[in-house]
């Protein structure tokens, strides 16, 4: 798996590139940027979800969701104290920096990287994580940036396209539904363009972002550390002792060794926190993860 996993992440290094190169050569726009991500966040990502669960039902595959979705809430709530400790609110945009690492780029790159090393029944297991991840950062993180508990948040973690596509998925999985050729083969084209497509806009956010500046900031190489290596190494020491499909323990792992969310980003603006951090801490946790993730992949391969 780790040289599946470097050698995919070599693959994604060069659309991110390409992606990169396009916005410098003017080819693509900040605008034309937003319009990508939301054609990924409410089109492409949500069809790569339901495209998973297109798959014959079994109990095993119904055990391991069921474990996908209870580690998922577990690991998020261990994650939540153990980065209330180590970043403490005395620390300067505390609330971006505990976001940051609690919030991971599961969609964008984890989706990717798990079809790669365990194809659609992999995206199925990941789907569990996603669908946990909207509900906690319309919750937690949503309390995080603005500092009130606001139930209609929840909601609108429910109403997130990534949790909508579960439910979705989840009926025509329980409920053993084939759908027509027509439209699983529609689906199945928007799903594949799940990759080019989120590295393009990684690469495109990349060439947004002050990497210069971001690179003398020492908070955000303490950062990156907390959120790509630690956070996911204490997950992969704990995974070791619970006897669960591996393929499970492996796709959760990889969520979490993947960078910190673009969505940190867009709730500093929409709140108005230090969204040039935000980015920042996304633009490097990205980069560094080129190299973290397939360290924390040998890892759990030697542990799990």
């Amino acid at each position: 798996m780790f040289s599946i996993t470097a050698l995919q992440l070599l693959k994604m290094f060069f659309l991110v590139i390409a992606g990169f190169i396009s916005f410098r050569a003017g080819l693509v726009t900040h605008e034309g940027n937003k319009s990508l991500s939301n054609l990924l966040l409410y089109v492409v990502n949500p069809m790569m979800i339901i495209n998973s669960f297109a798959t014959d039902y079994s109990s095993e595959l119904m055990r391991g969701l069921i474990w996908a979705f209870v580690l998922s809430c577990i690991t998020y709530l261990i994650t939540i104290v153990i980065v209330h400790f180590l970043i403490p609110s005395r620390i300067r945009s505390f609330e971006i920096e505990r976001f940051a690492c609690v919030y991971s780029n599961c969609g964008f790159m984890g989706i990717p990287l798990i079809m790669a090393l365990f194809g659609s029944t992999g995206v199925l297991y990941l789907s569990a994580y996603i669908a946990v991840f909207s509900l906690f950062v319309w919750t937690h993180g949503y309390i995080l940036m603005t500092g009130k508990k606001d139930l209609g948040s929840f909601f609108k973690g429910l109403r997130s396209p990534a949790v909508i596509a579960v439910i979705i998925g989840f009926v025509i999985f329980i409920g053993r539904i084939h759908l027509p050729a027509v439209a699983s083969d529609t689906i199945g084209y928007l799903a594949c363009m799940n990759t080019a497509l989120s590295m393009l806009i990684a690469g495109i956010s990349l060439a947004e972002s002050d990497l210069k500046t971001a690179l003398m900031n020492s908070r955000i190489y303490i950062i990156s550390v907390i959120k790509l290596f630690l956070i996911p190494i204490i997950f992969a020491v704990l995974f070791h002792f619970i006897p669960v499909d591996r393929m499970v323990l492996i796709t959760l792992l990889v969520a979490w060794a993947c960078p910190s969310a673009t969505t940190a980003t867009l709730f500093a603006l929409r709140f108005n926190k230090d969204h040039l951090y935000a980015s920042q801490i996304f633009a490097i946790t990205t980069v560094f993860s080129m190299v973290t993730i397939p360290l924390v992949i040998l890892v759990g391969e030697r542990l799990l």
